[in-house]
């Protein structure tokens, strides 16, 4: 038996510092970077004195970076003990496996299905995870084979390539420093996705949810009770993973898909936080049976549009500082601050409601949208008015514009804050960058994505003007990545992505 989950990355397109606080919203889309798990049994058969075990074994694999991890996992608390070197181990993983099978074991209640549960665990657990290329940075190894910043290039990489280590002493500290080697990444929320994954695989692979039938029934109240245990045991193993409790945004995404997302009251992990998990059991038992109040609606972009992410790899962002920086300057400047989110409060839901609205078109009008939009990808915004011939092409280049308007107030305001905050959510490098980006025929929208910084850029265009808008991209030194919306969340695979690469090279080549 083998069970394949897979869990999306994310783009912040609006919201980004205010989603941190109740009652705000964030704009979030899934994209088709894609972290999968595989879960299949260590063991085969099970020896006679199997019953009596009180451990089992765990073994992870990450073949992208090399690593194996093993692990005794205790039967009755569901924690985890390693058994090879600390460096082969990752915290977010380890999380998952502990409230994964936590959760199973306390949601599994029929004596038939709690057989099955043990028997699985008896067995022990072989885990192998994998993320797509697009969560990873590989810009300084195509510059370093002085390869072209381009998204073609990004596409000759084999999937799921090995992974080199970021060895370079972040903000040019002293180079003779010592650093622990990060993984150098492209800001999709890799931890959640990955945490996501293992997550789903692991509930469902101990029969205590069925994601089979996701997809076509995703209305169904039962697929929503297994996505929602999902997410509550995917959040809290995330948020103990990181040591704080974030806004969430990241892993709701990577379960439910793209959405409008508010974030859940953060005394609803209060337990989990406490207990540090050393008391495992009863921590999952009272997670599963709390009211979660995170709130999602379906949001996705509409139709004809595309996201296109960039990498300026000018680096060097940490989202948890600049977080604290702007914090800081909320309790120095009460008044100024709340006046700042009040109005990029107000352009969030602007946008909101002009894609909406562009989406009701687009349904109930098709022919005229599909018209306005192929004609305005070739043109610059301020000849868009010139393509209305009626009355429901005007509404839909009004809509647009206004779209526009709203993203162009919510950077104004985003970089007002960075400036007050001392941080540099939009800098000056990427705001002239964006500027020319939106300038560009056929370009709806360009920023920078969640708390901002120098890591990446994104941009939503119309029909095909995201190809011309790559190119701009590569020859201003900022590779255009692969990513593009799916509007997907968790997803069961029907096999193990390498094998699916393989056939599909394999049905590819033509024999002569």
């Amino acid at each position: 038996m083998e069970v394949v989950a897979s869990a999306p990355g994310k783009v912040l397109i609006a919201g980004g510092y205010l989603v941190l606080e109740r009652p705000n919203a964030g704009l979030v889309l899934s994209t088709t970077a894609r972290f999968y798990a595989v879960v299949r049994p260590l063991r085969d058969g099970l020896p006679p004195d199997s019953w009596a075990w009180a451990w089992t074994d765990v073994k992870v694999t990450s073949p992208q970076l090399a690593r194996e991890a093993t692990y005794k996992l205790s039967l009755k608390k569901s924690t985890l003990q390693l058994t090879s070197a600390r460096e082969s181990a990752n915290p977010f993983v380890e999380q998952a496996i502990q409230f994964a099978v936590a959760a199973a074991k306390a949601t599994i209640t029929d004596k038939e299905r709690k057989d099955a549960l043990d028997k699985l665990l008896l067995q022990g657990l072989n885990i192998t995870i994998l993320g797509c290329n697009d969560f990873y940075s590989y810009r300084k190894q195509i510059e370093a084979r002085g390869l072209p910043l381009t998204p073609e290039v990004l596409l000759s990489l084999p999937p799921f390539s090995s992974i080199t280590f970021n060895s370079e002493v972040a903000n040019g500290t002293m180079t003779g420093e010592k650093c622990k080697p990060e993984v150098a990444k492209t800001g999709l929320g890799s931890s959640a996705a990955m945490t996501t994954s293992v997550v789903a695989a692991l509930l469902h692979y101990l029969g205590a949810v069925n994601l089979s039938c996701l997809g076509q029934s995703s209305s169904d109240s039962a697929a929503g009770r297994d996505l929602d245990l999902v997410h509550a045991i995917a959040q809290s193993a995330h948020c103990i993973a990181q040591g704080k409790i974030g806004s969430g945004f990241d892993v709701s995404a990577a379960v439910y898909g793209s959405q409008r997302y508010t974030r859940f009251s953060p005394e609803i992990l209060s337990s989990a936080q406490v207990s540090g998990g050393t008391c495992l059991p009863d921590v999952v038992s009272d997670i599963v049976t709390r009211s979660w109040d995170h709130e999602k609606t379906q949001f996705s972009l509409p139709p004809l549009m595309t996201l296109l992410l960039g990498e300026p790899g000018t680096g060097g962002s940490s989202t948890p500082s600049m977080v604290g920086s702007v914090k800081q300057w909320q309790k120095s400047d009460p008044q100024r601050s709340r006046d700042t989110w009040g109005k990029l409060g107000t352009a969030n839901s602007m946008l909101e409601n002009q894609l909406r609205n562009l989406n009701k078109l687009a349904e109930d009008h098709w022919e005229a949208y599909e018209s306005v939009v192929q004609s305005c990808s070739q043109l610059a915004c301020n000849k868009w008015t010139e393509v209305a011939t009626n009355q429901h092409q005007e509404l839909i280049v009004r809509s647009l514009l206004a779209a526009r308007d709203a993203f162009l107030q919510i950077r104004f305001h985003m970089r007002e804050m960075g400036i007050a905050a001392g941080v540099p959510i939009e800098p000056e490098s990427q705001t002239q960058l964006l500027d020319a980006t939106m300038n560009m025929e056929g370009v709806l929208l360009a920023g920078v994505p969640g708390a901002g910084g120098f890591d990446a850029v994104f941009s939503v265009t119309l029909g095909h003007a995201n190809d011309a808008v790559a190119k701009a991209w590569s020859s201003a030194g900022v590779l255009p990545l692969l990513v593009r919306e799916d509007r997907r969340g968790v997803s069961l695979e029907d096999a193990d992505p390498r094998t699916r690469e393989v056939s599909a090279a394999v049905s590819s080549i033509q024999i002569n």
